[in-house]
């Protein structure tokens, strides 16, 4: 992954896409610490959450033994799933 500018560090901009956010807009990814422990506060866009969510999703059954056995159980399947639908634009 690529060192991210200090207005997405921030959160001022999206993390992917580095769109400037709003509080409207914005699509809260959770507190962080980065290298030495550095705070960091990730947002993203919308279609960028959306985009990533979707990709994750569509990669993750491979490598879940639970997806392979029955994906409804999965619940990072369905979490990804949500998150897809909650953050369409």
């Amino acid at each position: 992954m690529s060192v991210l500018a200090e207005t997405q560090r921030r959160g001022a901009a999206c993390v992917w896409c580095q769109t400037r956010l709003t509080i409207e807009t914005a699509v809260d990814l959770g507190e962080r610490t980065g290298p030495a422990n550095v705070k960091t506060f990730p947002r993203g866009c919308p279609d960028c959450v959306r985009a990533a969510a979707l990709h994750t999703y569509g990669a993750h059954a491979d490598t879940c033994e639970q997806c392979v056995d029955d994906p409804s159980l999965c619940e990072t399947r369905r979490a990804l799933r949500r998150l897809a639908l909650e953050v369409h634009p």
